[in-house]
C-alpha cells in the first residue's frame, strides 16, 4: 500500500486507486517504479501498471478479472470501456486447502434456548401469511400490537409480519411450489419465532390448513391460524389477529437469555451495493469473523451463486470431500443454463452502482465476494431454503438479489446476518438481526445511522484486516446476545421476506 494505490498481489496488472488520481499526476506504486496517470482515475477504480495488448488477460487479486478489449497503456484507467469478460474462464482447482483455524477466546453468547435444542437470538411473535392477499391484514395486526408488546426486557423482542408476494397463481407441484412451502416452513420453525399466527384469505392455492399441517413447528411453539373469509372480512380478521397476538405475546413474557455456546449460531454472509473496497476491507474482515465463528463450532452460510461465478475454484479447492466440490460445480452449471435460457449471462450481475464503485466484471466482483467466506474448509452445499447442515462453512445456492438470498438463508436457519456494503444499504432481515458493515469511510459517514460497523480503517489508518475481523466477531456476538442492530432500531426487515419464485405464474 502507498498513499496513491493498493497493489493487491505481486504480478497484478492493475492497482486500485486509494484517492482520485488526476490526469498527469505522479503515482507511487508499491514495490515498483513510479508512473503518471494518463487520465483521471476515480478512487476505488483500477489503473494499468503496464502496457496490455488487446486480448490480454488482466489480473487483480492474483486472478484473471477480464481481458483487454483494446490496447491499454500503463497509467490508463481500466474499466468497462477497455475491460471485458473472457470467452472462457477458469482457474486450477488444486494447490490450496482450507486453513487451520484457531479458536477465539470468546466462545459463548447470551441466547434463548428452545425445548427442541435450538437457540434463538431473538424472541418474536410471527404473523405468517399464506398468500399476498392476506399481507395487508398481517401488517395491520402488527401495527396495532408491536409498539406496546415489543419489550426485550420482558422477553418479547417484537411482533413481525412475515408476508410475501406469492401463494396463488401456481400449481401444487413442481420446484416453485416446493420452494415456497420450504421457505415458509423454515420461517415458521425459525428459532427466533416463539409463537406464530398464520393468516390466509381462504381460497388460495397455498391453503392455510395444508400449510399448517406441513410446517413442522415444534410442540413448544404455539400456532394459531384462520382465514379472512371465515373471520368475516378485513376488519374482523384484523381484530381477531390482534387478540391472538396479544394472547401469544403474554405467553412469551418472562423468557430469559442464558449463556450458550457459539456452536448454536448460524451466520448468514451477505454483501450488497458492493464497490471496489468490498474485496479489500469489509469482505475480508467478515471472512476473519466467519473463520473465528467456525473455529468456535458455529456455522457460516455463504450464498449468492451468481456472485461466486469465476471464483468458485477458491471454494472447491477447500471442499472437505470431493462430492461437496462436485455439488458446487453442479449449481454453477445450472446457473449457466438458467441465464442462457433467459437470454442473459452471469456477467450481467454487476449493477450500475457496482460499476460506479469500480467493479467491472462478474469475475472481479466474485473474487471480492468470496472473501466473506474466510479460509475455512467448505463443509457442505445445500439448496435454497434447505436446513443448513452444520457446523462449519456451508454454501447455499441462492440468487445474488439480496432479499431473495437472505430469505433463503433465514429459512435455512440463519439466526444472525452480516451484510457488507460499499454503496450503502438499508437492509434488514427480521426475525434474524442484520449487522451492516461499511467498506469505506465516505459511506460510513454518509449513512452513519445505518452502518453498525466501519471497516474503512483497513485503508484509512492501516489497521490490519485480522484485527478488524476480530472486532467484528465480538460485535456479532454482542448482537446475538440481544444488542439491537441499527436495522432493528429503524424497524427495517419487514419487506425483505422474498422467496425465490421459480416456475410458471398461472
Amino acid at each position: 500500500m502507498s498513499g496513491d494505490v493498493v497493489l493487491l498481489t505481486a504480478g497484478d496488472d492493475v492497482a486500485v486507486a486509494l484517492r482520485e488520481l488526476p490526469e498527469g499526476g505522479a503515482v507511487e506504486v508499491p514495490g515498483g517504479p513510479g508512473m503518471a496517470a494518463r487520465e483521471r482515475v476515480p478512487p476505488g477504480h483500477k489503473i494499468a501498471l503496464r502496457d496490455l495488448p488487446e486480448g490480454a488477460a488482466v489480473r487483480k487479486y492474483g486472478h484473471v478479472i477480464g481481458v483487454a478489449t483494446r490496447p491499454v497503456r500503463a497509467g490508463e484507467h481500466v474499466h468497462t470501456h477497455n475491460l471485458g469478460m473472457p470467452a472462457q474462464h477458469g482457474e486450477p482447482e488444486s494447490g490450496m486447502d482450507g486453513s487451520a483455524l484457531v479458536p477465539p477466546a470468546r466462545t459463548t453468547f447470551q441466547g434463548i434456548r428452545r425445548p427442541d435444542g435450538s437457540v434463538g437470538t431473538r424472541n418474536h411473535v410471527g404473523v405468517l401469511t399464506t398468500v399476498n392477499c392476506s399481507a395487508t391484514v398481517a401488517r395491520q395486526i402488527v401495527r396495532r400490537t408491536e409498539n406496546d408488546l415489543a419489550d426485550p426486557a420482558s422477553g418479547v423482542d417484537g411482533v413481525l409480519a412475515l408476508t410475501h408476494g406469492t401463494g396463488c397463481g401456481m400449481t401444487t407441484d413442481g420446484d416453485g411450489w416446493r420452494l415456497l412451502r420450504r421457505t415458509l416452513a423454515g420461517y415458521a420453525r425459525h428459532p427466533n419465532i416463539g409463537a406464530l399466527v398464520v393468516v390466509g384469505l381462504g381460497c388460495e392455492v397455498n391453503a392455510v390448513r395444508s400449510l399448517v399441517a406441513e410446517l413442522g413447528v415444534g410442540e413448544h411453539v404455539p400456532v394459531e391460524s384462520y382465514t379472512i373469509q371465515d373471520a368475516g372480512g378485513t376488519m374482523d380478521a384484523i381484530a381477531h389477529g390482534e387478540r391472538l397476538v396479544r394472547r401469544l405475546a403474554a405467553g412469551l413474557a418472562g423468557t430469559r437469555r442464558e449463556e450458550t455456546g457459539v456452536e448454536h449460531l448460524v451466520l448468514g454472509l451477505q454483501c450488497g451495493g458492493s464497490d471496489a473496497w468490498s474485496g479489500l476491507t469489509a469482505n475480508p474482515a467478515l471472512g476473519v469473523a466467519s473463520d473465528l465463528l467456525v473455529a468456535a463450532g458455529g456455522t457460516s452460510v455463504l450464498g449468492e451463486t451468481p456472485e461466486i461465478y469465476g471464483a468458485e475454484h477458491l471454494l472447491t479447492r477447500r471442499a472437505a470431500r470431493p462430492e461437496v466440490a462436485g455439488r458446487l460445480r453442479e449449481r454453477i452449471a445450472w446457473w449457466e443454463r438458467y441465464t442462457r435460457d433467459n437470454g442473459t449471462t452471469l456477467d450481467g450481475n454487476p449493477s450500475p452502482g457496482n460499476k460506479e464503485g469500480g467493479i467491472t466484471t462478474i469475475l472481479e466482483k466474485s473474487l471480492g465476494a468470496v472473501a466473506k467466506a474466510g479460509t475455512a474448509p467448505l463443509a457442505g452445499v445445500c439448496g435454497y431454503a434447505e436446513p443448513v447442515p452444520g457446523p462449519g462453512l456451508v454454501f447455499m445456492d441462492t440468487p445474488g438479489y439480496d432479499p431473495v438470498s437472505v430469505t433463503g438463508m433465514v429459512a435455512g436457519g440463519a439466526n444472525l446476518v452480516c451484510f457488507t456494503t460499499g454503496r450503502g444499504s438499508v437492509f434488514g432481515s427480521r426475525p434474524a438481526p442484520t449487522v451492516k458493515v461499511a467498506t469505506n469511510a465516505a459511506t460510513a459517514r454518509r449513512m452513519a445511522g445505518d452502518m453498525d460497523f466501519d471497516c474503512s480503517p483497513a485503508i484509512e489508518a492501516g489497521v490490519p484486516v485480522a484485527e478488524l475481523g476480530a472486532r467484528l466477531y465480538e460485535h456479532l456476538l454482542d448482537v446475538a446476545s440481544g444488542r439491537r442492530s441499527l436495522s432493528e432500531e429503524l424497524g427495517l426487515g419487514g419487506e425483505e421476506l422474498v422467496p425465490w419464485q421459480l416456475g410458471a405464474v398461472l
